[in-house]
């Protein structure tokens, strides 16, 4: 195959010259309804797009995905773009290992296979078998795996599927030794994990809806939690712990690895924290008892020690801190600090090799400390990269332990750690179609609107002239604690390799500087991770690594809002937008699926005070007309069920009725996939050369 080469031209021309006229869009039927909060009139007339599996909507679907791909179409170097994503997405990926009883486990892609697949090795020095292939469950490979449990002597296996990217879960069983597949079903399943407990597990599922055909849209309420022995129906499973006086509330049961307690994590809807319950496994105790009752700050279950829980919490420490709390005694003035909070963020912690293994964030790069369990520390793992790693899971006599490490430049490489040498290996590096010796990644740091100091990661090619002619790709996100680290991308190599430059910025909202980072960017705090945005654009173009007609914009979820928002408000800053999966609607999020649980985040319309914030923002309700806004493509699925799809389509409908100028303003909407996850290879090269033609097209950019 021959290699694409992008040579850039000063072109930077709009839509018009490429198109000649604006785009005809379809016309979208308007309702005159109106809804009142506390007495401002706010209309909605496209609330009809909420009822997803109507008639109706399936054929403005249709019609607006007729316009998209016909645009899309004729970009006449798109077809080069996908094969040389194709090329660059075809080599194997490997995630670390872990041991499960004897055997060892991993996943696998070959390259271009649609879902990986899960390996089993009978030792580590072993030849990998397969255990389970996805790919052979449906013929378009969107089922996905979604979740496994291993029985404590890993005799057994308890998996869950995703179908179409749903968040719903299927869950199944196999008999590890023999590879067969035992009778054993579950459905409804959802925001669950599988912990066994003797012959069976624990799992937290809702109620069948009342109507099956509308489970991608009801809101999830009244979750509960059951435990399934082997073998048997699911109809005879045994209800553990419910709460119907508060519908919102989730659970999430972790049995401990010595199988003495069953923890019992208990998340509220409009709260920032968690609970923490528990009950002794034996001895015929069913009840469980509090450790935390309020929701006001989160824990997470490390594991035991002794005869005491350990958790990882923000409680008095926003960086993050290691506790052991003694069951029998769960009063606050009994807890014992592990690991006391420190500067930097505690991401993670893990007790595995009778170590305590923590990993800190500093300055959005990941360190990774060894400690005894009384806390001491006893080593650093050297990373190879500044960046990110993920793995350091295991038992509590395990003596090596794997995990990953990754940066921009650098693949997801696999590393294999020995406690009684306190050395690090390589175990597993992949081939790519790569050169990193020709990019560098620079960190930099820049003041947003009200002086905070924000970081932020640009990424390009050596030898870079800073001319302001750069296309350049900014990517954001800033919300729900989740940090922006390091990452390697297949698809973004393309973008770098054809001379643009890829910039990430660490707004506030997420974690990368621990709870208070991310409480600067929540609830009425939210223009902050706006102003945030917008700054690191500004900081680009008075640079000259781009200008405002070479900078596209990227985010999805949670930054498919951000782009929302921040070309409503700034929309001369920008030549291209790409919002994916995005909140649009931020006065009525809350009433879809699982849109309740942000509300901590956002806060809800139902408050005055929230409305207010929230409608200032909202990117629906803030589209106005004789705005000059960039070209944008909106991509979402028709099964996701975690941003209900209503959200693009109404903000889209929106945007083509108000907007009257030539760039492009565009919905491409994908069947048969959800919010991202378990999202077959196809679709994703697809979908990411899509994106890559529009952005290049309407920058003027042409291959050669």
């Amino acid at each position: 195959m021959k290699r694409i080469r992008i040579f850039f031209f000063a072109l930077f021309c709009s839509a018009a010259s490429l198109w000649a006229q604006p785009l005809e869009y379809p016309k979208a039927q308007k309702l005159d309804h109106v809804d009142s909060y506390f007495g401002t009139p706010v209309a909605d007339p496209y609330r009809w797009m909420e009822s997803d599996t109507s008639k109706s909507v399936a054929a403005w679907v249709e019609a607006e995905n007729k316009v998209t791909f016909g645009y899309l179409g004729k970009i006449p170097f798109r077809e080069h773009i996908k094969e040389r994503l194709t090329k660059i997405w075809n080599y194997p990926k490997y995630t670390a290992p872990f041991r499960e009883g004897e055997n060892y486990y991993f996943y696998k892609n070959d390259g271009l296979q649609n879902q990986s697949v899960l390996y089993i090795r009978h030792g580590l020095e072993a030849a990998p078998e397969i255990l389970l292939d996805p790919n052979n469950l449906s013929a378009d490979g969107t089922v996905a795996l979604g979740g496994l449990g291993f029985s404590k002597d890993g005799k057994y296996l308890a998996y869950g599927i995703s179908r179409s990217g749903s968040d719903w879960r299927e869950i199944y069983v196999i008999e590890v030794g023999s590879k067969t597949q035992l009778p054993d079903k579950i459905k409804w399943a959802k925001f669950t994990g599988i912990s066994w407990f003797r012959n069976g597990f624990f799992y937290s599922r809702y109620d069948a809806p009342a109507d099956t055909t509308k489970a991608l849209t009801a809101k999830n309420e009244y979750q509960k939690v059951y435990y399934h022995e082997v073998g048997s129906e699911q109809s005879s499973d045994r209800l553990v712990y419910e709460d119907q006086a508060h519908p919102l509330r989730t659970f999430g049961l972790s049995v401990t690895e010595d199988e003495r307690y069953g923890v019992l994590m208990i998340d509220q809807g409009g709260s920032t924290g968690n609970a923490v319950y528990f009950r002794q496994m034996s001895g015929g105790d069913t009840s469980f008892r509090p450790v935390i009752e309020t929701f006001d700050d989160n824990f997470s279950l490390v594991g035991v020690i002794d005869r005491g829980i350990v958790l990882r919490t923000d409680r008095k420490a926003p960086n993050g801190s290691v506790i052991l709390v003694d069951p029998s005694a769960p009063g606050e003035r009994d807890w014992k600090d592990v690991l006391p909070e420190q500067k930097d963020a505690l991401m993670s912690a893990s007790l595995v090799g009778g170590k305590l293994v923590a990993t800190y964030m500093k300055d959005v790069s990941h360190h990774v400390y060894v400690y005894d369990t009384g806390g001491r520390v006893e080593n650093e793992i050297t990373l190879p990269a500044l960046g990110a790693v993920t793995g350091f899971s295991g038992k509590k006599d395990d003596q090596i332990v794997f995990y990953s490490a990754t940066s921009f430049t650098f693949p997801p490489t696999i590393y294999q750690y020995d406690f009684r040498t306190k050395e690090s290996k390589l175990y597993q590096k992949p081939k790519i179609d790569f050169d990193p010796d020709s990019y560098e990644t620079r960190q930099v740091f820049y003041k947003s609107k009200d002086g905070t100091r924000i970081p932020m990661f640009i990424v390009h090619k050596k030898g870079l002239v800073l001319d302001g002619k750069n296309p350049a790709l900014l990517y954001g996100y800033g919300g729900f604690n989740i940090n922006l680290t390091p990452q390697f991308s297949a698809s973004r190599l393309l973008w770098l390799e054809s001379g643009g430059v890829f910039a990430q910025a660490n707004l506030r909202g997420g974690g990368e500087y621990g709870e208070e980072w991310h409480r600067g960017g929540m609830g009425l705090n939210k223009q902050h991770v706006f102003d945030d945005f917008i700054a690191a654009a500004e900081y680009l173009i008075a640079g000259k690594y781009t200008s405002p007609q070479s900078l596209a914009i990227q985010g999805a979820s949670n930054g498919g809002l951000l782009i929302g928002a921040v070309i409503n408000q700034r929309p001369d800053l920008f030549r291209v937008a790409l919002p994916a999966v995005g909140v649009m609607d931020m006065l009525r999020f809350q009433k879809f699926t699982i849109g309740w649980a942000w509300v901590p985040d956002y806060g809800s319309s139902d408050d005055s005070v929230n409305f207010r914030n929230l409608y200032s923002f909202s990117p629906l309700h803030n589209i106005h007309e004789g705005v000059r806004y960039p070209a944008v493509l909106v991509s979402t699925a028709d099964h996701d069920d975690r941003v209900v799809p209503a959200h693009s389509f109404k903000y889209i409908a929106t945007l083509q009725e108000k907007y009257h100028g030539n760039n492009p303003v565009l919905i491409r909407i994908e069947t048969k996939a959800g919010h991202g996850g378990g999202k077959p290879t196809s679709k994703i090269i697809e979908e990411t050369a899509d994106i890559y033609a529009f952005t290049f097209y309407n920058m003027g950019l042409t291959p050669r």
